[in-house]
């Protein structure tokens, strides 16, 4: 049986989200002006892609619906790597930005390559999307915490560790309930970048502190 809405509390939090969030205060903590979220292109980016995953068809199987997510969940992190590139400035973040896309977009291909050639088959497991679903309520609700300054590259760098700490989340999933080695070795290799590319995020941030 097929779920229409893939991720029924993050659904509801979503919707709580678009009339809370960006309406906050925009001083931060110690006083810095910060930019709505609302204004931010990099936030609504990936407002849209939680959105796009919340509507996904759930196959039941985890392998496939892996994969699916991760698709889309590829696409948000490309397309912020492009707004990165489109209005950021620094060298290390451009540079990574343009890192993030090349990986992704094969790693793209490759689920893409598996969806088309694999029939949903393993039996619905309760665990596997709970758990997702706690995962994306997690990123978004990291999301909405941050102070935005309406730096391209620092607020980049702020969104993508949380973006990458869910796709950490969802390929550890994998790991666990899946079945396929295709999708676990993709799901192993999306741990072992982003992990790095965490680290080399959560530096850049450490140098250029705003907050």
């Amino acid at each position: 049986m097929l779920r229409s809405i893939r991720f029924p509390l993050f659904a509801a939090l979503l919707a709580f989200g678009a009339l809370t969030s960006c309406k906050k205060d925009n001083t931060s903590p110690t006083g810095l002006q910060v930019q709505a979220h609302d204004q931010s292109a990099l936030m609504t980016i990936m407002h849209n892609m939680m959105k796009d995953m919340s509507m996904m068809t759930a196959t039941n199987d985890p392998d496939n619906d892996f994969a699916m997510m991760m698709v889309m969940h590829h696409q948000g992190a490309i397309n912020m790597a492009n707004e990165e590139l489109k209005n950021g400035k620094d060298t290390e973040m451009r540079a990574l930005a343009t890192s993030i896309i090349a990986k992704q977009q094969s790693e793209i291909t490759q689920f893409n390559a598996f969806k088309a050639s694999h029939a949903p088959h393993a039996p619905f497991i309760p665990e596997f999307f709970m758990k997702q679903d706690e995962n994306m309520m997690r990123m978004d609700e990291s999301n909405d915490l941050r102070p935005l300054t309406g730096n391209t590259d620092y607020d980049y760098a702020q969104l993508m560790v949380d973006h990458h700490m869910s796709a950490i989340e969802n390929s550890d999933l994998e790991l666990k309930y899946g079945r396929e080695n295709t999708t676990k070795t993709l799901a192993q290799n999306i741990i072992d970048d982003q992990k790095m590319e965490i680290k080399q995020f959560q530096a850049w941030l450490l140098k250029n502190k705003k907050f």
